[in-house]
């Protein structure tokens, strides 16, 4: 059961710090507008693809989620 309980708190630890990010993301001014970021505007149609950020995001928590597991 020890390892149940120490997954449960990795996952809420993760939930905590994605919810914080969310909160932040509107006073981090470049994020979501990084170089690599796909953004197509036409007169009624807008694309926003963030790869850059995705990729960002992505590095971060494996970063994170690894070192947790050593």
């Amino acid at each position: 059961m020890t390892g149940v309980g120490r997954m449960l708190i990795v996952a809420g630890l993760v939930i905590a710090a994605v919810g914080g990010l969310l909160l932040l993301s509107g006073k981090i001014p470049w994020l979501g507008r990084l170089p690599g970021d796909i953004l197509v505007k036409r007169e009624k149609f807008t694309f926003y693809f963030p790869l850059a950020t995705s990729l960002l995001i992505s590095l971060l928590l494996s970063l994170i989620l690894w070192l947790f597991r050593k």
